[in-house]
């Protein structure tokens, strides 16, 4: 059985991570054979000290920016390498007590970098119910439909354990915000497969606010737009020469837009394509190359697309509710792109306020 460091960084996440760290304690997995770690940014005193009474290590990290990348690497650097796998967690994030185990049965079958099931904690908002909902079709087309397809699923940031002595190694190379999609670059870069193990849930607290939503989405369109031009040559050589298909495929993810934004603009095409060839405005007509019957099929195909990845649980009223509130986030979206630049550097904090317990009415 392997040894896990269950590390979860968190910055100035006091309201959460006391009971988080409670509940990453909770798993049926020998526990001589995995430890908790909180990466402490900024934290308040009480809330340090009530952490230290808890059979958990506690490591405290002070930095002038504070990144993620930056607190990982701090805490490999103090717990030294007495680990075989190390898995990520985020401030808010509580395991079924499970995981443990089920990533380790993944890690004896030969994998070296493993995705849980990472789903939602809370639905008490339509902007909650909408992130939860993306999440899932994330889940659907990059984790378990890539595995179908005998191709890597994508890594999200957290719930994720990787071998130690490999994550540690290529971590030492990353500062960026958006350190999960470095890492799997590199992992795919070098032909390994990540695996995908749906029954190993991780409940994740989702956006609440539509700002907090947008500024999310900014900030990984920011993110994967720099990935795609630093990695796009590479990949296609990578493609040609060594028949890199993962690699490639992960490449070609970094140009494809949140689904709320695509919606979006194929449904304003389409409208608009539709007045043009209802009304016979011919001036106009060439803007849209495609005509209006192409761009119909288009949208309903994508919408359709779309509602196939999405898990029964979700065929709601509450969630019919929320899709009300996407024309609204639409237009956050494309105001928010006007602020675009830079947005890949800055660390934007998201604070947390549900805690665990959450998990068990699932």
């Amino acid at each position: 059985m392997n040894r896990f460091a269950v590390m979860i960084p968190g910055y100035k996440e006091d309201m959460v991570i006391v009971d988080v760290a409670k509940d990453a304690l909770k798993q049926n997995y020998p526990g001589n054979l995995f430890e908790v770690i909180v990466i402490a940014d900024s934290f308040k005193p009480e809330t340090l000290a009530e952490l230290r009474k808890l059979p958990i290590r506690v490591v405290e990290v002070v930095f002038e920016v504070s990144k993620k990348s930056k607190a990982l690497n701090k805490c490999m650097e103090v717990i030294g390498d007495d680990f075989d796998v190390a898995m990520i967690l985020d401030a808010d994030n509580v395991m079924a007590e499970d995981v443990l185990s089920k990533i380790n049965l993944a890690f004896n079958r030969g994998f070296v970098a493993v995705q849980g099931h990472r789903m939602a904690k809370n639905t008490n908002t339509s902007f909650a119910v909408l992130d939860a909902v993306s999440e899932e079709i994330n889940n659907s087309i990059f984790r378990s439909g890539h595995r179908v397809l005998g191709l890597s699923s994508a890594l999200i940031g957290s719930g994720m354990g990787i071998s130690y002595p490999l994550y540690k190694q290529m971590m030492a190379g990353i500062d960026s915000v958006g350190e999960d999609k470095e890492m799997e670059m590199r992992l795919l870069q070098q032909n390994y497969k990540i695996e995908y193990v749906e029954d190993a849930r991780i409940f994740d607290e989702k956006t609440q606010k539509s700002d907090v939503f947008v500024n999310q989405r900014r900030r990984w369109i920011a993110a994967q737009l720099s990935h795609f031009k630093h990695y796009f040559f590479d990949g296609l050589y990578s493609l040609i020469r060594y028949g890199n298909i993962d690699y490639f495929d992960k490449v070609i993810q970094m140009i494809q837009p949140p689904r709320i934004l695509l919606i979006g603009i194929l449904f304003l095409f389409t409208f608009s394509s539709a007045i043009v060839h209802f009304f016979n405005f011919t001036i106009v007509s060439d803007f849209f190359i495609l005509g209006f019957y192409y761009w119909l099929i288009i949208f309903l195909l994508t919408a359709f697309t779309v509602s196939l990845a999405v898990p029964k649980k979700y065929y709601t009223k509450k969630t019919f509710i929320a899709l009300l509130s996407l024309p609204y986030g639409f237009i956050l979206m494309i105001l928010s792109l006007l602020q675009i630049k830079g947005a890949s550097k800055r660390f934007i904090h998201t604070t947390h306020s549900i805690a665990g317990e959450t998990h068990k009415k699932h």
